[in-house]
Protein backbone atom coordinates (compact mmCIF):
# COMPACT_ATOMS: atom_id res chain seq x y z
CA UNK A 1 0.00 0.00 0.00
CA UNK A 2 2.82 2.41 0.86
CA UNK A 3 4.40 1.63 -2.51
CA UNK A 4 1.21 2.68 -4.28
CA UNK A 5 1.17 5.93 -2.36
CA UNK A 6 4.76 6.67 -3.36
CA UNK A 7 3.98 5.75 -6.99
CA UNK A 8 0.85 7.91 -7.01
CA UNK A 9 2.76 10.79 -5.43
CA UNK A 10 5.56 10.58 -7.98
CA UNK A 11 3.16 10.30 -10.91
CA UNK A 12 1.05 13.25 -9.76
CA UNK A 13 3.77 15.66 -10.89
CA UNK A 14 3.53 14.33 -14.44
CA UNK A 15 0.07 15.78 -15.04
CA UNK A 16 0.27 19.41 -13.90
CA UNK A 17 -2.63 20.61 -16.05
CA UNK A 18 -5.22 18.53 -14.22
CA UNK A 19 -6.42 19.61 -10.80
CA UNK A 20 -8.36 17.15 -8.69
CA UNK A 21 -10.82 17.80 -5.91
CA UNK A 22 -8.98 18.56 -2.67
CA UNK A 23 -11.73 19.85 -0.45
CA UNK A 24 -14.40 22.48 -0.18
CA UNK A 25 -12.36 25.13 1.66
CA UNK A 26 -11.08 26.95 -1.41
CA UNK A 27 -11.03 26.31 -5.15
CA UNK A 28 -7.89 24.73 -6.50
CA UNK A 29 -6.22 26.36 -9.48
CA UNK A 30 -7.47 24.93 -12.75
CA UNK A 31 -5.12 23.73 -15.50
CA UNK A 32 -5.70 24.29 -19.21
CA UNK A 33 -6.44 22.30 -22.35
CA UNK A 34 -6.33 23.66 -25.89
CA UNK A 35 -9.51 23.39 -27.93
CA UNK A 36 -7.57 21.29 -30.45
CA UNK A 37 -6.72 18.81 -27.66
CA UNK A 38 -10.36 18.17 -26.79
CA UNK A 39 -11.82 14.92 -28.09
CA UNK A 40 -13.71 15.42 -31.39
CA UNK A 41 -17.02 15.27 -29.51
CA UNK A 42 -15.79 18.07 -27.22
CA UNK A 43 -14.87 20.27 -30.17
CA UNK A 44 -18.31 19.59 -31.67
CA UNK A 45 -19.96 20.56 -28.38
CA UNK A 46 -17.99 23.82 -28.24
CA UNK A 47 -19.35 24.70 -31.69
CA UNK A 48 -22.90 23.93 -30.54
CA UNK A 49 -22.46 26.03 -27.39
CA UNK A 50 -21.50 29.10 -29.43
CA UNK A 51 -24.37 28.41 -31.87
CA UNK A 52 -26.90 27.95 -29.07
CA UNK A 53 -27.60 24.32 -29.95
CA UNK A 54 -29.35 22.17 -30.85
CA UNK A 55 -28.30 19.94 -27.97
CA UNK A 56 -28.81 16.19 -27.80
CA UNK A 57 -29.57 15.88 -24.09
CA UNK A 58 -32.28 17.65 -22.09
CA UNK A 59 -29.75 18.45 -19.36
CA UNK A 60 -27.41 20.27 -21.75
CA UNK A 61 -27.42 23.95 -20.85
CA UNK A 62 -28.79 23.48 -17.33
CA UNK A 63 -27.28 25.38 -14.41
CA UNK A 64 -24.15 23.80 -12.94
CA UNK A 65 -23.98 24.44 -9.20
CA UNK A 66 -20.18 24.13 -8.75
CA UNK A 67 -20.81 22.15 -5.55
CA UNK A 68 -17.31 20.71 -5.84
CA UNK A 69 -16.01 24.30 -5.63
CA UNK A 70 -13.23 23.60 -8.11
CA UNK A 71 -14.19 26.41 -10.48
CA UNK A 72 -13.86 30.10 -9.61
CA UNK A 73 -16.65 31.22 -7.28
CA UNK A 74 -19.60 32.93 -8.96
CA UNK A 75 -23.26 33.44 -8.25
CA UNK A 76 -25.73 30.63 -8.87
CA UNK A 77 -26.75 30.45 -12.51
CA UNK A 78 -23.38 31.62 -13.82
CA UNK A 79 -22.22 28.14 -14.91
CA UNK A 80 -23.99 25.80 -17.35
CA UNK A 81 -23.05 22.21 -18.17
CA UNK A 82 -23.03 20.34 -21.46
CA UNK A 83 -22.55 16.65 -22.24
CA UNK A 84 -19.54 15.58 -24.27
CA UNK A 85 -20.67 12.38 -25.93
CA UNK A 86 -18.56 9.30 -25.23
CA UNK A 87 -18.53 6.77 -28.10
CA UNK A 88 -20.20 3.45 -27.22
CA UNK A 89 -21.56 4.88 -23.95
CA UNK A 90 -25.29 4.39 -23.43
CA UNK A 91 -25.63 6.97 -20.66
CA UNK A 92 -24.40 10.56 -20.71
CA UNK A 93 -21.02 9.33 -19.50
CA UNK A 94 -18.52 11.31 -17.43
CA UNK A 95 -17.33 13.92 -19.91
CA UNK A 96 -18.70 17.46 -19.65
CA UNK A 97 -17.99 21.02 -20.67
CA UNK A 98 -18.99 23.64 -18.12
CA UNK A 99 -19.18 27.25 -19.33
CA UNK A 100 -19.60 30.40 -17.29
CA UNK A 101 -20.97 33.74 -18.30
CA UNK A 102 -24.08 35.87 -18.50
CA UNK A 103 -24.83 34.90 -22.10
CA UNK A 104 -24.72 31.13 -22.84
CA UNK A 105 -23.69 31.64 -26.48
CA UNK A 106 -20.81 33.95 -25.49
CA UNK A 107 -19.28 32.38 -22.37
CA UNK A 108 -16.55 34.11 -20.37
CA UNK A 109 -14.76 30.78 -19.86
CA UNK A 110 -15.35 27.07 -20.48
CA UNK A 111 -13.91 24.09 -18.62
CA UNK A 112 -13.55 20.43 -19.58
CA UNK A 113 -13.88 17.44 -17.25
CA UNK A 114 -13.51 13.83 -18.30
CA UNK A 115 -14.00 12.42 -14.80
CA UNK A 116 -17.47 13.73 -13.90
CA UNK A 117 -16.44 16.89 -12.04
CA UNK A 118 -13.49 15.45 -10.06
CA UNK A 119 -11.14 17.73 -12.03
CA UNK A 120 -11.39 20.54 -14.58
CA UNK A 121 -9.18 22.13 -17.20
CA UNK A 122 -9.91 25.56 -18.65
CA UNK A 123 -10.38 25.43 -22.42
CA UNK A 124 -8.08 27.83 -24.24
CA UNK A 125 -7.77 28.61 -27.96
Amino acid sequence: MAGLLVLATSLSGLIPSVVQAKGADSPAPVGTIATAQLPPQGRDMMTLIYQGGPFRHDKDGVVFGNRERLLPANRRGYYREYTVRTPNERSRGARRIVCGGLKPTAPDACYYTDDHYASFRRIVQ
